[in-house]
């Protein structure tokens, strides 16, 4: 089971994460979202695409566009991961993944 934990809560948990380029990915439905807070950043990967993100938002405390997903993969992109990560979320800024 891998799990993402931010100050001592867990963000997500799942057997069914998909790695890519050494990040896991958890499935939308393995998110705890009452801790996830949509934001207006938003980056472009050359081969997955527009990325959108989340503020992590636990015990008053705000980690800033903390987690990405894809909501419209790149065309390919899924072929070339070999499954689709469509709103599959991964982490970063001090999210313990493991």
């Amino acid at each position: 089971m891998t799990k993402a934990t931010w100050n001592g809560f867990t963000l997500a948990e799942s057997n069914e994460t998909i790695n890519i380029e050494g990040n896991q990915y958890f499935p939308p439905y393995s998110l705890n979202m009452e801790y996830f807070k949509k934001s207006d950043f938003h980056t472009t990967c050359h081969w997955k695409g527009v990325s959108s993100y989340y503020d992590i938002v636990v015990d008053g405390k705000v980690n800033k566009d903390a987690a990405w997903y894809y909501p419209e993969p790149k065309e390919g992109s899924t072929e070339k991961v070999g499954s689709d990560f469509s709103n599959y979320v991964a982490f970063w800024k001090d999210v313990d993944v493991r």
